[in-house]
Parts: structure tokens; C-alpha cells; sequence
């Protein structure tokens, strides 16, 4: 089916009217200063500095179609959408109570959507620079447009995943369990999305017609709460990461588990001392290589691996100093990048196992990071209060 196809058949679904919910007003805490080290502002690789946040910078996206602009959300309950190449701010969307920490435009760059802790979700026309459409659920856990059409999905605290259409906003919900929904990603096919929960458990969801097709939980599930779930390039295949350590490959056409990746820790942890926390370890990132068959997880404690997914083995082990935040692969090639608590933003290849390049110039850990089309640019957010362009186009690459 086309793209035009699928969003007609979005057209069709059935949306109920939902009544905003009372959003729970939490405290968001953040910890001062962790993973900075001494003299880590020194070096500074970036091209542009983006410094109207005055509060640590949660999320970027870049748009799909021109990837000429970002939107950056953050703990100063602000949200903008700015110019890469230089800087320039466009325009602001205000309004947000809580801090912003999804932020996102529509697959072809005509909306821009961002969400605050609180639930309160706004949609902003890019071209006109003005809100269209705005909604209140519970306190919101993820957000993410829908492929090919003006569709926006979202999972919240209370369990529930929201499905909207904008900007008319017809609406439908997903019931989970009665537990957060963690996680959430729309299928390529743009008919289902997989949506992790704090209870263990896996839903793949016929956005059409609102039912589960499959529910992993149990054996097949996680024993502690999904961080983060991702799928293939044609689908077929979703990866779920966790607080257990586990990440697991699902086919998703029969909702089986295809196998598990489990790492092991290298050196035994020594006995706890009284007031003591266990180091702790999660999966907080995965994602599939489009060229070759090969997954990415990376984890808390700083470990990347690359695991072969024709052989379901252990490929490489790539160890950080400090705690992978996230990664993300390059379109068109076997390259991964990966941010991490220590500020740096790391470039390595998937086949060898080796750091290609490092970009630093954040003083504070990273948090979240976009990479355009052509691999030429990433963009990245930090607890410094700043988003930073950094230009990684190399000759030989």
C-alpha cells in the first residue's frame, strides 16, 4: 500500500471523543551534575550552540522532509523550533506548565507536536508558526507521529496509549495495563505500534481496529519495566530493552520470541557495604541496522553491543567510560552513534567494533540526540542547558 493509501485508511479509523484527563502534578527531579567531570567544557566540536533553555534540554528531533530545523523541549517547561544551520530561533511554543520532554515534527514537516510531563500535548502549524490543536492526558511517558499520515500517538501513566487526528483531533484509546506505557513505536507498515509497560509486558496494536493482536508477558515479557522498543526497517522484526538487562527479538507477525540477548557482567560485583547501592544496570537503547544484519543495544553501565541477528550472537562490545543515553544508526550504512552520560557523542563501526570519532563540547551529560539523513550532521541536547550542531561529515565515509 502507499503512503497515500495508508493515510486514507488512518482516515477511516473510528476515533471516540475522550475527555481530557486531570494530569498528575509530580516533581520532576533531576540530579545535579552527574557524570561531569573536571575540565570536560574545555573542548568544544560544535558548530552551532543553541542557548535560549535555561534549564537542562531533554529532547530534539529534526524535521524529516528538509532536516533543516529542530524542535528542543526542556526542564524550563519550553519548547522551540530553531534553525540548524545557524542557530536562528523561528519560533517558540508556549504555553507548556510542566517540562517539555517530547517533541517532534510530522512526517512530512508541516506540524510540530510537544508534550509535557504533565500531558499536556500542542501541535504547532510550522509554516504559520501558530497552534492548531492542543489536548490534556494523564502524565505523558512517550509521543511519536505516525509515518505517512497527520496522526499523532502518545502513552501515558495511567496505561493508556492516545491516538489522535490532527488537527481535527478524533481520538481513540489503547487500554493497557494499569501501569505506565513506558514506550511506543508505530510500525512501518503505519497499521501497528508496539507499545512497552512498566509491568514487563508487550503489546502489538491494530491501530485500526483499536484491538491487541499480540500480548508477550510472563516468560515471554520482561521481568522489571520496557525502557525502549524499536523495530526493523520492513517491520518484521521488534527489539525490546529493559531494566532487566534483556533485550529481546520478536517476530511481529506471530508475536513470538525469536531470542534473547542477555548480557553478562564482566567482573564479579563486589559484596555491598553497608549504605551501599547495587551498581545498576538497563538496557536504554536499541536499534537495527538498515544494511546489515545487525542490532545495537546499549546500557546503562556504558556498555554498547552489536549483536549479529543471523547468528543471534554477541558481535562486539564497545565500552564507554559512563552510561549510554542513547543511540541511533546511520541510514545507508553499518555506523552507530552513541550519547552518553560523560558528554560525548561517538561514532563506531558495527563490522569492526572500533571508535571511528568523538565529538565533545557539552559541560553536562547528553540526553537526547538526532542525526540527519545523510549522516552529515547530529544534533544534540544536555543537562548544560544547550543543543549543540556538530558537523560529522568525513571524506571517506
Amino acid at each position: 500500500p502507499s503512503a497515500d493509501d495508508l493515510a486514507e485508511e488512518m482516515e477511516d479509523v473510528d476515533f471516540e471523543d475522550e475527555g481530557a484527563e486531570e494530569p498528575d502534578a509530580d516533581a520532576w527531579e533531576s540530579e545535579d551534575d552527574e557524570g561531569v567531570e573536571d575540565g570536560m567544557e574545555a573542548q568544544d566540536d560544535s558548530e552551532v550552540t543553541f542557548s535560549l533553555h535555561s534549564a537542562s534540554v531533554f529532547c530534539v528531533s529534526l524535521d524529516p522532509k528538509t532536516n533543516t530545523l529542530a524542535v528542543t523541549g526542556g526542564e524550563d517547561d519550553k519548547a522551540f523550533v530553531w534553525r540548524v544551520s545557524d542557530g536562528e530561533l523561528l519560533f517558540e511554543c508556549s504555553g507548556h506548565k510542566d517540562s517539555v520532554t517530547c517533541a517532534g515534527f510530522s512526517h512530512d514537516s508541516v506540524f510540530v507536536a510537544t508534550g509535557d510531563m504533565s500531558g499536556l500535548i500542542k501541535v504547532w502549524r510550522v509554516d504559520a508558526k501558530e497552534e492548531v490543536w492542543s489536548f490534556e492526558v494523564g502524565d505523558l511517558e512517550w509521543m511519536e507521529w505516525h509515518p505517512q499520515a497527520h496522526v499523532l500517538l502518545a502513552g501515558t501513566a495511567d496505561g493508556n496509549t492516545w491516538m489522535w487526528k490532527i488537527p481535527s483531533g478524533d481520538c481513540k484509546t489503547f487500554q493497557g495495563p494499569a501501569c505506565p506505557a513506558t514506550c511506543g513505536r508505530i510500525l512501518p507498515d503505519g497499521k501497528r505500534a508496539v507499545v512497552g509497560y512498566e509491568d514487563g509486558t508487550m503489546r502489538i496494536w491494530d491501530l485500526k481496529q483499536g484491538t491487541s493482536l499480540h500480548v508477550l508477558k510472563g516468560q515471554d515479557g520482561h521481568q522489571d519495566p520496557l525502557t525502549c522498543v524499536a523495530s526493523n526497517q520492513d517491520g518484521s522484526l521488534i527489539m525490546t530493552g529493559s531494566v532487566d538487562c534483556h533485550a529481546k527479538l520478536v517476530n511481529s507477525a506471530t508475536g513470538k520470541v525469536v531470542c534473547v540477548f542477555k548480557m553478562e557482567s564482566v567482573t564479579p560485583k563486589a559484596p555491598i557495604g553497608e549504605g551501599e547501592e547495587a551498581e545498576s544496570n538497563s538496557v536504554e537503547s536499541l536499534g537495527f541496522c538498515n544494511v546489515m544484519p545487525l542490532a545495537a543495544v546499549g546500557y546503562l553501565d556504558g556498555t554498547l553491543a552489536i549483536y549479529d541477528l543471523s547468528t543471534q550472537s554477541l558481535r562486539h562490545k564497545c565500552q564507554h567510560e559512563s552510561g549510554i543515553v542513547q543511540l541511533l544508526w546511520e541510514e545507508s550504512s553499518a555506523v552507530v552513534y552513541t550519547c552518553s552520560l560523560d558528554g560525548a557523542v561517538r561514532l563506531w563501526d558495527a563490522r569492526s567494533g572500533k571508535m571511528i570519532s568523538e565529538y565533545r563540547g557539552h559541560s553536562a551529560e547528553i540526553l537526547d540526540f538526532a542525526v540527519n539523513k545523510d549522516a552529515s550532521i547530529v544534533v544534540t541536547t544536555s543537562g548544560d542547558h544547550q543543543a549543540k550542531v556538530f558537523c560529522v561529515q568525513r571524506p571517506d565515509r
